[in-house]
């Protein structure tokens, strides 16, 4: 008896592995013609004539069946899953990450992190000028009036507020996104 031999090899990548519409098929359980319509409809991913993309074929397949799925609460009555309209979704999120991100480049939107170190660095500072104000002014104020006593506190008081107010914002810039004075604005 001879013993028949197959040859098999350890596949380490299979992100650039084409099939045909038959195996795509075979795998998925529908026909080829099936095959075709969902590579027209973007669900399936054709790398070239007659050949198809698995690695994303099978993730984008998998991903129209979960959306089916969710999507029977009676938004679609026929069950259809609609992949444009998925496409839509997915890019007008991807354009909201990109438009936050722009905001965050140019300053006008601060990360949370920022923010935070931001505020309670200032904060902390202007917890012990505050602090610091009796020592400071005590020695002064022994032996005066009323008058000078309200007039110098206040002073003191009015000093450390100013420091609130004139923080820097570009304290509040994200170090990813620091950009040069000679950098164009997008």
């Amino acid at each position: 008896m001879a013993k028949q031999e197959t040859e098999s090899a350890k596949v380490t990548d299979i992100d650039s592995l084409t099939v045909s519409a038959a195996v795509l098929g075979n795998i998925f359980g529908v026909t080829d013609r099936r095959i075709r319509q969902m590579a027209e409809e973007g669900i399936i991913v054709r790398a070239a004539k007659g050949r198809y993309n698995l690695v994303d074929s099978l993730k984008n397949y998998i991903l129209s069946l979960k959306l089916a799925v969710d999507s029977n609460d009676g938004d679609n009555s026929d069950g259809e899953l609609n992949f444009e309209e998925e496409k839509a979704l997915h890019e007008r999120v991807k354009r909201h990450i990109s438009e936050m991100k722009l905001q965050t480049m140019k300053g006008e939107l601060h990360k949370a992190d920022d923010v935070r170190h931001v505020m309670t660095d200032m904060l902390s500072s202007f917890k012990t000028r505050m602090m610091n104000i009796p020592a400071k002014v005590a020695p002064v104020l022994e032996d005066r009036d009323a008058g000078y006593i309200k007039e110098r506190l206040t002073s003191e008081v009015t000093e450390a507020l100013n420091e609130l107010k004139d923080y820097n914002p570009a304290d509040f810039y994200s170090d990813e996104y620091v950009e040069g004075e000679d950098d164009e604005q997008i």
